[in-house]
């Protein structure tokens, strides 16, 4: 049995028509529907059924096609690695990341671009647990920096650092002129929050549980900088991570910090443990798990030059 005997098997269940297949194979239909025959024969069983109106799959076909796709996506993946197996220190690495990372990955891309220029980075971000492994396992990204922890056999997963997360709110709303605020004070008021699927959600609604106060989620959005904008018209009020604003002043928000072990989360660098990694990457790896003095460190150091 032959890789391109499968590719073809596929083709033809997905296009559920020979001619159709053969034209995306660029191939003669007698030529595929005899290649089919031929696999048919090797396995010793029929794979499709076939009418004058459509093709389908028999219920051993099913069985056979679901392997090959699964062995197809693998030849694919094996194909990438081998190209980047002749990557020496020169290629591209693809990095997924929230959205509170843009303000720490800068110091590790200043170090990168000088002990590997000729490296190209593209950033993606990838917000949900799902798209996170997801991205790790089709080869989207080499890497993620996420504040999920991933505790899978084959992901590696290593603490980076603790953000704080914060209360925001319009300089206008009530509570705004307080000097400190409880998570009691934000009892019933109309909260912005991520949606399913994102740890920062979760983490808010941890802790309110824990603290047996209501959490009065009227707004459901994707992304911090959404979140930024309702709140600056007022619309509610939301927590996200300190870091998203590297303490920066903003005019057009309050923000304030509650007393609370619980309000923080930890951004993770994780990635597939078995995928090769060119030297170049193994590199970025090292230096994003370095203490983040000494990234920031690295920083001052190349503006100072």
């Amino acid at each position: 049995m032959e890789i391109k005997q499968l590719l073809y098997f596929v083709m033809v269940v997905q296009q559920s028509s020979f001619s159709e297949a053969a034209k995306k194979l660029h191939l003669s239909q007698p030529s595929l529907s005899k290649a089919i025959k031929n696999l048919e024969t090797e396995v010793g069983f029929r794979l499709l059924e076939r009418t004058t109106k459509k093709i389908q799959l028999t219920d051993s076909g099913n069985v056979i096609y679901e392997r090959a796709l699964h062995i197809l996506n693998e030849t694919d993946i094996l194909q990438r690695e081998i190209k980047e197996v002749k990557w020496n220190g020169s290629g591209k690495v693809q990095i997924g990341m929230i959205e509170s990372v843009k303000n720490w990955i800068p110091s590790i891309l200043h170090w990168y671009q000088q002990a590997f220029p000729a490296m190209k980075v593209k950033l993606i971000e990838v917000l949900s647990l799902e798209d996170v492994e997801r991205a790790l396992r089709q080869y989207e990204v080499h890497i993620c920096l996420t504040n999920h922890l991933i505790d899978s056999p084959d992901f590696l997963t290593t603490p980076l650092y603790e953000e704080r997360l914060v209360i925001i709110m319009h300089p206008g709303h009530i509570l705004a002129s307080r000097e400190s605020l409880t998570l009691a004070d934000l009892e019933d008021e109309p909260f912005i929050i991520t949606s399913y699927g994102f740890q920062t959600r979760q983490d808010i609604i941890t802790v309110f549980n824990e603290e047996g106060i209501r959490l009065n989620i009227q707004y459901e959005v994707e992304r911090f900088e959404t979140i930024i904008e309702l709140v600056r018209a007022n619309i509610g009020i939301s927590i996200i991570p300190q870091k998203y604003f590297d303490n920066r002043l903003d005019q057009s928000l309050v923000i304030k910090t509650i007393d609370s072990q619980s309000l923080k989360r930890t951004v993770y660098l994780t990635y597939l443990k078995n995928r090769y990694m060119p030297p170049a990457i193994e590199a970025l790896i090292g230096r994003m798990q370095l203490p983040l003095t000494k990234n920031i460190a690295s920083v001052k150091q190349v503006e100072n030059e």
